[in-house]
């Protein structure tokens, strides 16, 4: 039983069977208030993609932001800590040591020995349930929502938690290498970002693909600023909780991730400036989140210079990288793969060139010989190893997660083409973002009004007057 006292400091004491230890209550605290901030990003991400796509579909990307937060709390409770964490780590993925989180409360953690591992667990917890989020935005407005229940959770399984392990747990090969990721670049970003295109490739092309239908902007760009607005936010503890402590490197971590976003959020609004000599706040938004994920992996290694050109090069290279679906005649509806995959291994390579031992130092334990500014050359190709580890292990194992769902029934993730026209939130879940849905310039008349065959809405949202007129005017006319 465990024994938990405190000393003249305010410093909780426990022991257990012969072991004892001491935890900072401040950095307990920190911690937790930074777990807070993290889960606030969840459903940032949700109406950050919601207010991007067409209104009919803007409530299933605001359901799937709270499904991934159950589905993987249920999966990181189950197995996915112990996959990630456990001290009997292989190289990549661990054991069933902390299965359904038995023996995981008072022993110090594999992220710090400052903190207990039930407080790490619960951290570490918002970072499994973010990325597949990010991941699953690629099946927007063409995909049922049922089987992402199960992909959620296998994709954690085989995806995340290895990588997560590899990346972060002292067993892991990238960090016995040396590998320098801070905050997620490689298990959040890169590996959500590649997940997305090989979804998006898996979905194929969205009806009325490289036609006008599809030339439509935001539907609410409110909703996109909201959901910068909380990311932007969360990002403070996503970077500065990931010191495990309250101390100078999280405070540098805040430092950096505040002045990359806001560098990278000016960047990429001044090159679609260039283009259309407006000053686009989806712009300004977009290129915000591409400087949170590039400084992602570096914020607890390089200083605030370094940032402002992790800001830059976020700003510039994923906007750029847009581009690459229409090169390459793949349907990435929300840019996934280029503002996550594409800043993740930027942020890698930066954090490789620019790292400092001076910084990682702040908290008073790290010591890293840097990168290429400290004059440690070859850490430029350990990240390199890292970012290219992690983008093919995903789209490989997430592509063969689609195709065996794709032949079990039940579980194929592509709707037809009914649902599409309907709208997923009317066809998947028979409720609306909004009172009024304007549909009747995406939706036919059809025969589902009259006798319920193919997608039907959930009986809310009654045939608009324009519809029966249009059918009283045809038999006028027959008439």
């Amino acid at each position: 039983m465990v024994n938990v006292t405190y000393d003249a400091s305010g410093d909780l004491l426990w022991s257990n069977n012969g072991a004892s230890g001491v935890y900072n209550l401040g950095d307990i605290a920190w911690t937790l208030a930074s777990t807070a901030l993290v889960w606030i990003m969840i459903p940032g991400v949700g109406f950050f993609y919601s207010g991007l796509l067409r209104r009919k579909n803007a409530l299933s990307m605001i359901y799937l932001c709270m499904m991934c937060v159950a589905v993987v709390s249920f999966q990181w409770f189950f197995w996915g800590f112990s996959l990630a964490f456990s001290d009997n780590a292989s190289r990549f993925i661990g054991d069933l040591k902390y299965f359904a989180l038995k023996n995981a409360i008072e022993q110090p953690s594999a992220g710090s020995t400052r903190i207990p591992t039930i407080v790490f667990c619960v951290f570490q917890l918002m970072f499994a349930a973010i990325t597949p989020m990010i991941a699953v935005g690629a099946v927007a407005e063409r995909s049922r929502l049922g089987p992402l229940l199960v992909f959620v959770f296998v994709w954690s399984t085989i995806v995340y938690d290895p990588i997560a392990c590899w990346t972060w747990n002292p067993n892991g090969w990238s960090a016995v290498l040396g590998g320098l990721d801070f905050a997620g670049g490689t298990p959040v970003h890169i590996s959500s970002g590649t997940a997305a295109l090989a979804i998006s490739l898996y979905l194929g092309r969205r009806r009325g693909y490289g036609t006008e239908r599809l030339a439509y902007k935001p539907h609410n760009t409110t909703y996109v600023v909201l959901g910068t607005v909380f990311l932007w936010f969360g990002w403070f503890g996503f970077n500065g909780g990931s010191a495990l402590s309250a101390n100078l490197r999280a405070t540098m971590a805040c430092i950096v991730t505040n002045l990359a976003a806001s560098v990278g959020g000016l960047t990429w609004m001044f090159w679609d400036w260039r283009l259309e000599r407006k000053w686009s706040v989806v712009g300004f938004c977009s290129g915000a989140i591409a400087g949170l994920v590039a400084i992602t992996p570096g914020s607890g290694f390089v200083g605030p210079p370094a940032s402002v050109l992790f800001g830059f090069m976020a700003g510039t290279v994923c906007n750029f990288a847009t581009q690459l679906k229409f090169i390459f005649k793949f349907d990435d509806t929300l840019d996934i793969f280029a503002s996550h995959a594409i800043g993740g291994v930027v942020g890698n390579i930066l954090t490789g060139l620019f790292a400092q031992s001076s910084v990682a130092g702040l908290d008073g334990i790290t010591n890293i010989p840097g990168g290429w500014l400290d004059h440690h050359w070859k850490q430029l190709g350990i990240q390199l190893a890292d970012s290219v580890s992690g983008m093919s292990y995903s789209f490989v194992m997430t592509t063969i997660i689609l195709w065996v769902m794709h032949y079990i029934p039940g579980l194929r993730l592509r709707c037809d083409e009914e649902t599409e026209i309907l709208g997923v939130d009317d066809a998947e879940m028979g409720e609306f973002a909004y009172d009024y849905v304007g549909l009747e310039s995406e939706i036919p008349i059809r025969s589902e009004y009259n006798n319920n065959q193919g997608a039907t809405g959930g009986a809310r949202e009654p045939v608009h007057a324009s519809l029966h007129e249009s059918e009283g005017e045809e038999k006028v006319s027959s008439a």
